[in-house]
């Protein structure tokens, strides 16, 4: 029986202008699932109801089977860890900016990091290459080395859950990959349940094996990249015409588009040849 990291049952929450409505989802443990949808979806809606920034109106949120509104915030940051789009950490160095994620296991009056949690820094600074890093200040960093950082000292909490708000928003196509290669590794090496919001859906394809898919507040599709992306689903959510063929090295499914200029010509020649 698959146990679940994560369950969404019935959940209504949002603002005046946007609701999210009758959200049902399931990530199994161990999963790195992305959430997907176009602008104004409802995507950062959903992650921040699920980080807890977002009250709920109705339903409930389970991590491990147990409901999030019984976890203190200790607790909550213990199990849950959070990389926000932006890393804003200014003039402090990465080592330090990293032991910050080690606070949820401080006791009341410890104001000072232990062996421990030195050690448990290093380790995961040196599984981002972030340890190179260690002496310099945060600002002094490129946005794809913050990212590192950033995820580094989400691992120091040593969370079930770790959610990222677009990780690889702003990046070159280098750091995207060196990212995202990053978080496949933890999820595999370390069976560490991964949840993000991304915005390109060949990145999501390619790393991703549970997407869902949100589109007007609901949940439109969710399942597996293969399930998910098909030219039809994302034709009737971003309302933009594409092709979609397996990636012939992983065989996941591949986004391509069509621009303007060349559906017509594709129409113009259907137009001239109509038994073709």
């Amino acid at each position: 029986m698959t146990t679940n990291i994560l369950t969404i049952q019935n959940l209504s929450c949002g603002y005046p202008k946007f609701q999210l409505s009758e959200i049902n989802m399931e990530i199994p443990k161990g999963s790195f699932a992305g959430i997907i949808g176009p602008n104004g979806s409802g995507k950062t809606t959903l992650f921040r109801a699920i980080t807890g920034t977002l009250a709920l109106k109705s339903g409930k949120i389970l991590l491990s089977d147990k409901n999030l509104r019984l976890f203190s915030l200790r607790e909550r940051a213990q199990n849950i860890a959070i990389v926000s789009q932006f890393i804003e950490a200014g003039d402090i160095s990465v080592e330090d900016y990293v032991l910050l994620g080690r606070i949820p296991y401080h006791s009341r009056f410890n104001f000072f990091e232990t062996d421990e949690d030195f050690a448990i820094a290093r380790k995961y600074m040196e599984m981002t290459d972030t340890w190179r890093f260690k002496d310099q200040l945060m600002s002094e960093l490129s946005g794809g080395e913050q990212q590192l950082a950033g995820i580094a000292r989400a691992l120091t909490q040593q969370p079930q859950l770790l959610l990222l708000d677009e990780p690889t928003s702003h990046l070159d196509i280098t750091h995207q990959v060196h990212i995202l290669n990053v978080l496949q590794q933890l999820n595999q090496e370390m069976n560490l349940s991964v949840l993000m919001v991304i915005h390109d859906l060949n990145l999501a394809s390619e790393y991703c094996d549970r997407l869902i898919l949100v589109n007007h507040g609901k949940i439109h599709m969710q399942g597996s990249p293969e399930e998910v992306l098909t030219f039809q689903n994302i034709e009737d959510v971003y309302q933009t015409v594409v092709v979609t063929q397996n990636n012939p090295l992983s065989g996941k499914p591949a986004v391509f588009l069509a621009s303007q200029k060349v559906l017509k010509e594709i129409q113009e020649r259907l137009a001239s040849n109509p038994k073709n």
